[in-house]
């Protein structure tokens, strides 16, 4: 469909192609790590250190206990926790029993969970107890019979006793709910210990995950990712990142900060799974909300990569405890999920040293598709070049590719990252999968004449002004640059002249910052169509946990 125009832009020391065929299944990548790294530290958590035989042992207790409740090989099992051990605790057991992983994001409303659990047909869940009145809501309408319930302390020791009696009693962040027939997570552990557990034969085309979309733009489903995906999704960021990681000193353990959740691929893949490969440590911060409680954390490490998403980035480095952080080992900061702003890209630069990577990718995709080079010094305002064995090209509305011409149209994607389908969705599946196999990503955007892609937007969120496209990161990035905006965001809203108008919403920095001032400057540097019509100022952004913000929500409140 298309050559690799692009490798003329590779990045020196990073391979064209990766093998995936080296493992099986994540199960055989995961105990070559248990082996290799027995007695490294593999996450750190409110203080405590959880090695990597700890998570081997009561991940192999999990898997039993598990295949105990008559589960059958392929079922799927549902987690809806924060980043908290158990999460790869459970995710390890779940793969080695021979069952699917259904990521589930905590904050879902008994709707939308129960949408989920339906729709994957999960059997089992692992929930901590802080969402359990959620689940309480809609269990009796969904096919899950077996309930293992966390609670945040429960690996925690003593100190675990103090931390629940704080989340319940305290916080008052466990909603009061019945789960007649749950079992606590560490008494499944023990039921786990004395029984027998059978490692299934996996292969990898076997599916390892049900990864949701984040329903942003319609209803949510279920990418299958299978076992060879994600495998090529962690050797293709372990190759990608080579060029910086290469340069921690010997005698530092790889160590990487996972703020992001990891039900979300992009912290599933990125932290988790490749630190698993590369025998590094994760911090677990459960709640990134919490800016200052995230700074406290990662003020007590040495830390060399740090993915996030570009509300994050900016959070923390306009917050007054910035500077309490060491980030002078930081060696990659990784950005994806959203656009990064060229403004909170320049702020980071300045405070940490180490340039923001943006990098772009999708549920679809195990999730990365492409990334700028490590090495690079500056931000460049692009999603940068495909990583290893993947092929990028732009479409027109008739399947052309139009790379070559710069002109916008539809990213598509081709590589081993690229997901089976949609779970029992043949007809959505028929619809973003070309015939030479490309998932067509949705996405509009263009590629210069370096080979460097750059996402314009989504084609839902592009706005029409009069027959004229406006492409709201445009707008926004435009924004940013404003002396006194925190964040911004940008939607169509009904216009009887021009059919659809913009509207620009806006958290300030600076609380004498007027509308007014943002007219100027938007008449200044935008064209006239592409000018906010509407300026609503707000304390904050809508967002998903992942820091996506939802525009559409912006929409819906006109």
């Amino acid at each position: 469909m298309t050559d690799r125009i692009w490798l003329k832009s590779y990045p020196p020391g990073v391979p064209a192609d990766i093998d995936p065929s080296q493992y099986p299944s994540l199960v055989a990548l995961m105990e070559q790590a248990f082996r290799d790294y027995a007695d490294r530290t593999a996450y750190s958590f409110m203080g405590k250190d959880i090695s990597y035989a700890e998570t081997d042992a009561l991940s192999r207790q999990l898997a039993a206990y598990l295949q105990g409740l008559g589960l059958a090989r392929g079922d799927r099992v549902a987690l809806m926790m924060p980043n908290v051990p158990q999460y790869p605790v459970a995710v390890a057991a779940v793969l080695r029993a021979g069952y699917v992983v259904v990521n589930v994001n905590p904050l879902y409303t008994p709707r939308e969970l129960e949408h989920q659990l339906k729709d994957s047909g999960a059997k089992a869940i692992v929930i901590i107890e802080n969402f359990a009145a959620t689940l309480q809501a809609c269990i009796a309408n969904t096919p899950v019979k077996h309930v293992v319930l966390c609670a945040m302390g429960d690996r925690l020791g003593l100190k675990g006793l103090l931390v629940n009696y704080v989340v319940r009693k305290v916080k008052k962040l466990v909603p009061p709910f019945q789960l007649p027939g749950a079992v606590r997570f560490n008494d499944a552990l023990a039921k786990g210990a004395a029984a027998t557990f059978k490692a299934p034969q996996l292969q990898p085309d076997d599916i390892a995950l049900l990864q949701y979309t984040g329903g942003t733009t319609g209803v949510s489903k279920g990418a299958v990712l299978l076992h060879r995906n994600v495998i090529a999704n962690v050797l293709q960021s372990e190759a990608w990142n080579a060029p910086a990681t290469s340069k921690i000193p010997e005698s530092e353990q790889p160590t990487a900060v996972c703020a992001l959740p990891l039900y979300h691929i992009f912290a599933f893949t990125v932290n988790m799974m490749l630190s698993m490969r590369t025998g590094g440590k994760t911090i677990l911060i459960p709640n990134p909300r919490d800016l200052a409680g995230t700074l406290k954390e990662l003020s007590k490490h040495t830390f060399h990569s740090f993915p996030a998403v570009n509300t994050l980035f900016n959070g923390l480095a306009n917050h007054p405890d910035f500077n309490t952080v060491n980030w002078k080992n930081l060696k990659v900061s990784v950005g994806g999920g959203m656009a990064v702003q060229a403004a909170v890209a320049k702020l980071w630069l300045e405070k940490t040293g180490c340039p923001i990577c943006e990098g772009y990718g999708l549920s679809e995709t195990s999730p990365s598709a492409s990334c700028n080079p490590v090495t690079a010094k500056e931000f460049s305002g692009t999603i940068g070049v495909p990583i290893p064995s993947t092929i990028m090209c732009i479409l027109d509305d008739e399947g052309n590719d139009i790379s070559a011409t710069g002109q916008p149209g539809e990213i598509a994607i081709k590589g081993p990252q690229v997901m089976a389908g949609y779970w029992q969705r043949p007809d959505e599946t028929a619809k973003v999968m070309t015939e030479d196999g490309f998932f067509k990503s949705g996405d509009i955007g263009t590629m210069d004449e370096r080979g460097f892609f750059k996402v314009v937007d989504r084609k839902k969120d592009m706005v029409l002004v009069s027959g004229f496209n406006v492409y709201p990161n445009e707008v926004e990035d435009v924004v940013a640059l404003m002396p006194g905006v925190m964040e911004c965001a940008v939607v169509g809203v009904p216009d009887e002249k021009t059919g659809e108008a913009v509207k620009l919403v806006i958290v300030k920095k600076e609380p004498a910052l007027t509308e007014a001032q943002v007219r100027e400057f938007c008449k200044a540097n935008l064209t006239g169509y592409k000018q906010p019509r509407v300026i609503e100022f707000r304390t904050e952004l809508p967002k998903t946990p992942v820091g996506k913000i939802l525009r559409r929500e912006l929409r819906d409140k006109k």
